[in-house]
This record gives structure tokens, sequence and C-alpha cells, in this order.
């Protein structure tokens, strides 16, 4: 289940190709990707998430594909307007706004409440929740949320976090940075600050561990080549009890 800093892709905005801004984040502690692009040809799209899978596997990280279309893996994010009933993948999830998105969902796994704040992204498009409302929809959600949109600080994030939001999902902050790497380490790390103490608001009441995100993840010789599949988060370190 996505959780902690999800990072959107945007390759007009990215300051570099993306899969050197994702391979940065990934090395900061990102472990769950969106690939948006839906411009792109099937083919040309399908062969760029195949790189990207490749990146996120090295760290035991998944690749969600927005759109119905999973480009040969088997997680998607939808848009809210459709398709219903949505597809029986292992991991779907989809966009909300508003109460009357929320209760039209079904069987889906997650979904993001956007836009938490005003958004250089897609300017004038809202309003914005803020974060007391954020909290209200979280409460009334039957699935997880990530909060998206205008979330650029980490004082953003620990407030998206105290609202009840098991991530955040991040797009700007991470394709326009000069430094990927430091920008996802930041982001990440006020995430892990916020929720260690904490339990979600989501009614569900599920614990989001922190454990495992960040392992060490090496930058240099990534393979980029086309894989099947995806990688899945790393589980937890085991500790060995009784240790003095």
């Amino acid at each position: 289940m996505p959780s902690g800093v999800v990072v959107l892709t945007d390759r007009r905005t990215a300051r570099e190709p993306l899969d050197r801004v994702v391979a940065g984040a990934v090395a900061g502690g990102v472990r769950w990707v969106v690939l948006r692009e839906k411009d792109l040809p099937r083919a040309e799209r399908a062969a760029l998430a195949a790189d990207l899978r490749a990146i996120l596997a090295d760290a035991g990280g998944t690749l969600i594909v927005a759109g119905p279309d999973p480009l040969d893996g088997d997680a998607v994010h939808l848009p809210a307007a459709g398709p219903y009933p949505p597809p029986t993948h292992p991991l779907v999830g989809r966009s909300c706004h508003n109460q009357a998105e929320l209760h039209r969902l079904t069987t889906e796994h997650y979904t993001t409440l956007s836009p938490v704040h005003p958004t250089r992204t897609k300017p004038g498009y809202g309003p914005p929740l803020g974060t007391e409302r954020l909290h209200r929809l979280i409460q009334s959600s039957p699935t997880p949320v990530l909060a998206l949109g205008g979330i650029e600080t980490p004082a953003q994030v620990t407030a998206c976090v105290k609202a009840g939001a098991v991530g955040v999902a991040v797009l700007g902050a991470l394709m326009r940075a000069d430094d990927p790497t430091e920008a996802a380490t930041t982001l990440t790390s006020a995430f892990e600050e916020a929720v260690t103490p904490m339990t979600p608001t989501w009614r569900g009441g599920a614990q989001v561990s922190t454990t495992g995100l960040r392992p060490t993840v090496p930058t240099q010789g990534s393979s980029l080549t086309a894989r099947s599949g995806h990688g899945r988060p790393q589980p937890p370190t085991a500790t060995t009890e009784g240790k003095r």
C-alpha cells in the first residue's frame, strides 16, 4: 500500500530526464512512483515504465501507472471520472477531491485527496482543501489516503500526516528540484519523524510503519534496462530479542 513520499512524474517539469530524477528520489528514500506522461504513445510509455520499474526494483519499490492500462505491470491509479467499476489489478488507487467522489469508491485500495494547497502544476485548480478539510475527508474515507497538491515543505508533510494521511504525493517539489536526492531525503525524513509516534486517523486503523522505508540505495550502476514486473517494498529488518 503506498505510503511515505510518493512521486508523481512530469517530464516537462523535470530538470533532468525522468530516469535520473526517479533514481535520485529513490536514493533519497522514495519507494513509490506514479508514472503519468499520458500523452506519450503506448510503446514509448511502456518502455519508460520498464526503465522506472528497474530503478525501483533495485530498492524494493513499486511503480504505479496513471490510467487503467498498467503497461505490463499490475498497479494503476485512476482518475475520479472513471472507469467504474475499477479494474481488478492487485493495486488500484483513485484520485478524489470531495465527499461525493469518496462515496463512489468500491474496491480501490487507496485514494489521493487533492489539492491540499494551491499548486504550480495546476494553477487555479481547486479550491484547495486545506488540512482541516483534508482531515474531515480522511475521517470519512473507506480507504487510506495520500495527500496531494502543493506539498513542498517538511512542515506541509507533517501537517498532512497529522491530518491522517498515510503519505504525501509530490510532483513539483521533486521534479523541479536541483538535487532530487536531497529534496526526497528532506521530505521523507519529515514524514518519518511525523509518523513515528502516531497511528493514522483513517478509520481502518492500520498502523503505518516506516521501518525499511529508506535503506541505502546505490545510485551507481542501477539497471535501466527493461524488466518485467516490479519490486515490492522491503520487509522490516528483523531484530534480535534479548540482545543487550
